[in-house]
């Protein structure tokens, strides 16, 4: 399994961004439980949301909710990030992971499979 992430960039605080993650060597991307991560200069990779197989979702609760929604198309084997009203602590590069477990989980460790990542900068 392969995953190319795309869509990052720079953006000013309050504009949008639509992250794309396209997998392939698949047979079938609905067997996969798909993520997305995010890590910051100098944190730890950070869970940002999460869905399955049938579209539900798995989130934080934290400020990320209500900003960012996670979707899947699967006739494109693409997952998508849409990222809202930006800020500047959004800033980071963002991963999208996938398991192909059935269950979506918020650790890093659940996830088998990588993509290089796509950087995100938002500007104040």
């Amino acid at each position: 399994v392969q995953l190319m992430e795309s869509g990052g960039g720079l953006v000013q605080a309050g504009e949008s961004l639509r992250l794309s993650c396209l997998a392939s060597g698949v047979t079938d991307f609905s067997d996969y439980v798909m993520a997305w991560f995010r890590q910051a200069p100098g944190k730890e990779r950070e869970f940002v949301a999460a869905i399955n197989d049938i579209g539900s979702t798995l989130t934080t609760g934290d400020s990320m909710e209500g900003r960012f929604i996670i979707s899947r198309d699967n006739a494109k084997n693409t997952l998508y990030l849409q990222m809202n009203r930006l800020e500047p602590k959004d800033t980071a590069v963002y991963y999208c992971a996938a398991n192909d477990e059935k269950r979506a989980s918020l650790a890093p460790t659940a996830y088998d499979f990588w993509g290089q990542g796509t950087r995100v900068t938002v500007s104040s």
